[in-house]
């Protein structure tokens, strides 16, 4: 099954381990590299469009970032939202003005991601309200604008350097979409009758299944199911070690892969499953299948957790996923 695909997966490191802790482009570039990793997954919270300075400071610290990784040998591979953009209701506000103000961070951000050299920009930028989901009609209203912005937003951004938009897949009803359906029904609303608008990819993350604690059941819940229906066209998977009931973001260590259940094996099979049978999907008629696919370590470590102690879990965890990956990448 593998020799006629024609897809190449790399792997490479969420930059969420530097937040708080170190400030400089030229260590987040070599961090990355001494740690193992030759792409780096450039996190929002590391330079924010809002909250980090001037815009100047903004775009200077990214081309600075993007002049580091260069030296070290690193490929920035996109920019991804961290913690910052999750706290705010955002593109599902019920008000119109937070929705056009979070509209605008991804405008700054699309400029801040091609400077940094990467053509992807992917995140969560929405939260439907408690108020939203106790009524059916409001959410249905909600979903429904969620869908046009992104329309809107793709064909904003069909000249700005990008080459694709990615919205992440949850596991929380708040959060869309939190569902295989919705997943499905969310890619083709976006996607039908695009024209030159950017393509909406979604984002799996493998820890993004604990959707349990809200009443789901069955395939929602399972990582390589996700993984099968929507891996072949995804240009970013979040990897992660985990429980299945929860999102812990644990690196891949001996001990933590002792007490997760997220195994390379499976996810690589799913991903091979998922480009063989590419033609009879039904994304098939609205989005390409995917030539190169980026599996990115997306750890976050708690605020205890020692540097010395961070990057020695973030050493062991790129040694793990390069015998799965070897640098260089792997040809499915």
């Amino acid at each position: 099954m593998g020799d006629h695909l024609n897809v190449v997966v790399e792997i490479g490191i969420n930059g969420a381990f530097l937040t708080r802790r170190w400030e400089e482009p030229e260590n987040w570039m070599r961090l990355t590299r001494e740690c193992g990793f030759a792409a780096h997954s450039f996190c929002a919270d590391v330079i924010d469009p809002f909250f980090s300075g001037d815009r100047q400071f903004q775009l200077d610290r990214a081309q600075a970032a993007r002049e580091a990784a260069a030296r070290y040998g690193v490929t920035i591979c996109d920019l991804y939202t961290g913690v910052a953009t999750h706290r705010f209701h955002g593109l599902s506000h019920s008000d119109p003005r937070p929705r056009r103000r979070m509209k605008e961070w991804i405008e700054a951000a699309a400029e801040i991601a091609v400077t940094l050299g990467t053509d992807l920009l992917g995140g969560h930028w929405d939260a439907f309200s408690c108020e939203v989901l106790a009524d059916p009609r409001r959410t249905q209203e909600a979903t429904a604008r969620l869908h046009q912005t992104f329309r809107e937003l793709a064909q904003q951004l069909r000249s700005s350097g990008l080459r694709a938009l990615m919205q992440e897949q949850m596991y929380i009803p708040s959060e869309k979409p939190w569902t295989l359906e919705e997943g499905e029904r969310f890619l083709i609303e976006v996607n039908r009758d695009r024209g030159d608008a950017l393509p909406v990819l979604l984002t799996l993350d493998v820890g993004h299944q604990a959707g349990m604690h809200y009443g789901l059941s069955g395939p929602d819940l399972d990582y390589t199911e996700w993984i099968r229906r929507f891996g072949a066209t995804c240009a970013v998977i979040h990897l992660q070690q985990t429980t299945p009931d929860a999102s812990h973001h644990w690196p891949f260590t001996e001990e933590y892969n002792r007490r997760g259940h997220i195994r390379m094996e499976k996810v690589l099979e799913a991903l091979r499953q998922s480009h063989a049978e590419y033609e009879q999907n039904p994304l098939a008629q609205v989005l390409p299948r995917a030539t190169k696919q980026w599996l990115v370590a997306e750890i976050i470590p708690g605020s205890t957790k020692t540097e010395a102690q961070l990057l020695k879990e973030l050493e062991e965890t790129a040694r793990f996923l390069r015998g799965y990956v070897p640098e260089g990448g792997l040809m499915l």
